[in-house]
């Protein structure tokens, strides 16, 4: 099953300036990806795919064991909305004095921090947010696509499920604003539909129990779930199958440039040199691009998450539920429920925090208290590289062999098949199957 062309146009006579005085197109090459996530594994796959030899170095003792470990488990290309929004500047401000926000800022004297949330801010107009939101509407439907040819052909199970996402409303206010946005979701081919109460029951009857707290909903029946992390080593299992050589527990040290290029790049293991590279490493890249001179806008933004057995299946939700007030996740994976949520700007810090863990603990018993036993929770946080527009970063840089793939934010399991797959057309010279505008560091200047 080819993957066709979706969203926006794909543009028949693009080539890839880096590739003008490269290598030709269709030429293999060897190609070194930085960071074992969901999102450096799919780009080993579509490159390997596309006849390139592809090492991956990765810090971590196996893939998907730092953001992709225990996510919201959304594959969520219907709900794929950015940060940045009309609204979110006057709600930021009532979240400083609200101690269950979904959005917590540690003040810290971090120039990059405060470059963020500035940018953030620039992105919340209703002009911005339109466009950032058809760019990530974009690139998610041409990555759920891919996801599911991927699944097919290689008979991938990672606790799967397609019965879509419903958005939770706690209060009547909370919808007014839904008419605008399925006028846009309509407009980019993505499946939405009001739900009033008696609707939403019907799709997740356990609810039911605590319907009172319902005033309605807003339904994806398009979007999926799965683990994450299950997903993200049966893949990296097929790569070593195909030839892809991953190298575990390698700490990255400095890259090394030269006159427009990446000569290579200095490990606690060695040199390791490639044709060209490819930086999927999360949060930490922009830090490992610094010294080249390249300002990554990508700031980690942490999130929380617990996973605990359930108990009794009818009392689950089937697919995922989204508390649209406390922007937290509620998803049923296999015999597991998974709670996700918060957005804590805190630098690198991976402590735990015994207040967001309340909050998102507190959504899941307002709206399925008797499905899991939360006193067997096992906890988790991890850090998601945000842009402050919201998509991601996808394709070339000011260095000829230097790739992107990263500033995924909340949607990295939602976008990595779309995206590496994207990556892997730039990268191989090859026209995308959907047009890259919008989804490079071009759009920064």
């Amino acid at each position: 099953m080819k993957c066709p062309d979706v969203g926006a146009a794909a543009t028949q006579a693009y080539i890839p300036p880096w590739t003008r005085n490269s290598r030709r197109k269709g030429d293999s090459m060897k190609v070194l990806i930085v960071g074992a996530g969901v999102i450096g594994v799919t780009s080993a796959w579509y490159l390997q795919r596309a006849g390139h030899e592809v090492t991956v170095v990765e810090r971590q003792s196996g893939p998907a064991l730092e953001t992709s470990f225990a996510n919201g488990g959304m594959v969520s290309w219907g709900y794929a909305t950015p940060w940045a929004a009309p609204g979110v500047p006057l709600k930021a401000l009532r979240w400083l004095f609200d101690p269950d926000a979904p959005l917590v800022m540690r003040w810290r004297s971090d120039p990059a921090q405060w470059r963020f949330v500035a940018d953030m801010l620039r992105n919340c107009s209703a002009e911005r947010y339109a466009i950032n939101k058809s760019r990530l509407l974009r690139l998610g439907r041409y990555s759920h696509t891919a996801l599911i040819e991927l699944r097919e052909t290689l008979g991938l199970r990672y606790d799967e499920g397609a019965d879509g996402t419903l958005e939770l409303f706690r209060d009547p206010s909370q919808m007014a604003g839904l008419d605008k946005e399925l006028e846009l979701l309509a407009e980019a081919g993505i499946p939405a539909r009001r739900m009033s109460v008696e609707d939403c029951l019907q799709v997740e009857p356990g609810l039911a129990r605590v319907r009172e707290r319902l005033a309605g909903g807003l339904s994806f029946p398009g979007d999926e779930i799965g683990d994450c992390r299950k997903f993200t080593e049966t893949l990296a299992g097929h790569c070593v199958a195909a030839g892809v050589d991953f190298r575990y527990g390698v700490n990255v040290a400095s890259v090394r440039a030269a006159a427009g290029r990446i000569e290579g790049i200095d490990t606690d293991q060695g040199v390791v040199t490639a044709d060209a590279y490819v930086m999927a490493a999360g949060s930490y890249a922009p830090g490992m691009l610094a010294p080249l001179g390249i300002r990554l806008p990508v700031f980690p933004v942490k999130g929380y998450s617990l996973t605990a057995p359930i108990i009794e299946p009818e009392a689950a939700p089937r697919s995922t539920m989204i508390d649209e007030a406390r922007k937290v996740a509620i998803t049923r994976l296999g015999d597991r429920l998974r709670v996700a949520g918060i957005a804590e700007l805190a630098g690198f810090d991976l402590s735990l925090s015994e207040q967001r863990y309340g909050v998102i603990e507190r959504v899941a018993r307002d709206w399925f208290p008797d499905a899991a036993d939360l006193s067997q929770a096992e906890y988790w946080c991890g850090l998601r590289p945000m842009t402050p527009d919201g998509p991601p970063i996808i394709g070339p840089t000011s260095y000829d062999n230097l790739f992107l793939n990263n500033g995924h934010g909340t949607l990295g399991w939602t976008l990595s098949c779309g995206s590496s797959r994207l990556l892997a057309d730039l990268i191989s010279g090859r026209t995308p199957e959907i047009d890259p505008d919008g989804l490079t560091f071009a759009r920064y200047g």
